[in-house]
């Protein structure tokens, strides 16, 4: 039986064939080189399109429906889910977590699957939003942290006494680097038809530090919930760097922001929030992917 490509190769060559036929005989009979011609194609289509499905089946038939592969990888993510939820087990509780959710100051919107956290309350007629993510955990470099650190305090060397640093060095030797994330907070505190105050601070070893303070006119720019929204409020001027500021001023908003609930015992319970959603998260995805493995 000829393979599919000698099919392929013939059919050209008998459509040549019927060229070397006399002329009066192509003329008495003007349509019969079309209909071979197709029939000769259509013949070979209709083998190649059998040919394929035979093929399609076997090797259907051929392929396992798990693999060595799939049952090893199976087996491991069932090792790492035992001993994930013995850690969930045997951990014991974040009283600082519990505390905080128990006071009820913040409504707490925290969705299965999703990176970001987000903390609502309303205070008189504002409405204040904070979001923070486990991203800023996958993303954390200790060493590139630490270089910024350390060039921070080059620069402050030079403008200390030799004494400074002599009780500087001795406090250091007696401190134990407590490895803490540090976590990105965006707060958002928006009055109706007023517009919003848009802050970024972080929250790093029980202290939260604003960074930068900025004045929108409309509310919308602060959330930044489309594309469209994030380039209007790059073309805004907000304000300048809340380091910038006076001092005297500084103080005031950070007084400003503790009464609306961002204190310091926000800033001991997101890190420790963030650190129970990673491995909820974590968990659920190794979940999620022993599922499709053994479907």
């Amino acid at each position: 039986m000829l393979s599919m490509r000698a099919i392929s190769r013939a059919a050209p060559r008998a459509a040549a064939r019927l060229t070397s036929s006399s002329s009066a005989v192509l003329r008495s009979s003007a349509f019969a080189r079309p209909a071979t011609a197709r029939s000769v194609i259509a013949s070979t289509s209709a083998v190649s399109r059998t040919s394929v499905s035979a093929f399609s089946s076997v090797a259907a038939r051929c392929a396992p429906a798990k693999t060595e592969v799939d049952e090893e990888l199976s087996s491991k993510l069932a090792s790492e889910i035992q001993f994930e939820n013995e850690i969930r087990e045997n951990e014991p509780e974040s009283t600082t977590v519990k505390d905080f959710v128990e006071s009820g100051l913040f409504e707490i919107e925290d969705v299965a699957g999703r990176e970001e956290v987000v903390l609502r309350r309303t205070y008189n007629d504002e409405k204040i939003s904070i979001t923070f993510s486990i991203a800023d955990l996958a993303n954390y470099d200790p060493e590139l942290y630490d270089e910024d650190a350390a060039l921070a305090d080059e620069e402050s060397e030079g403008q200390s006494k030799p004494e400074e640093l002599a009780e500087e060095a001795e406090e250091e030797d007696g401190e134990t680097d407590s490895g803490a994330v540090p976590c990105r907070l965006s707060i958002v505190v928006e009055k109706p038809g007023k517009g919003a105050l848009s802050v970024e601070a972080t929250a790093q070893e029980g202290s939260l530090v604003v960074d930068n303070l900025y004045y929108y006119k409309d509310a919308a720019l602060a959330h930044e919930a489309s594309a469209e929204s994030a380039h209007a409020a790059q073309r805004v001027y907000p304000g300048p760097a809340f380091g910038s500021l006076d001092e005297d001023l500084q103080v005031l908003l950070d007084r400003y922001l503790e009464e609306r609930g961002i204190t310091q015992s926000l800033a001991v319970f997101v890190p420790e929030y963030l650190d129970l959603k990673e491995q909820r998260e974590y968990l659920g995805f190794l979940n999620n992917l022993k599922g499709f493995v053994d479907a």
